[in-house]
């Protein structure tokens, strides 16, 4: 889970960009999902859970956002 985390934070700018786009952008709602397990964090994980199904139609906008201008998707620091 951890090498999981580290992969996908240390990808390169443009396969992150390609990662916002809506179909394929259940891959960063699975890290954010496996973020918050590797906290503990009970309000990390239940709304990592939430961007997967209820929060897809939306979260690739935010991701897509946050990448171009922070070069990580939509949520917390760590």
């Amino acid at each position: 889970m951890n090498d999981f985390i580290k992969a996908m934070e240390k990808l390169p700018f443009i396969v992150k960009l390609i990662l916002c786009i809506p179909v394929l952008d259940i891959i960063w709602s699975i890290w954010k999902l496996l973020k918050g397990i590797k906290s503990g964090n009970i309000v990390m994980i239940i709304l990592g859970i939430l961007t997967i199904i209820p929060g897809a139609a939306i979260m690739w906008l935010l991701d897509l956002i946050f990448v171009l201008f922070s070069g990580r998707p939509f949520w917390f620091k760590d």
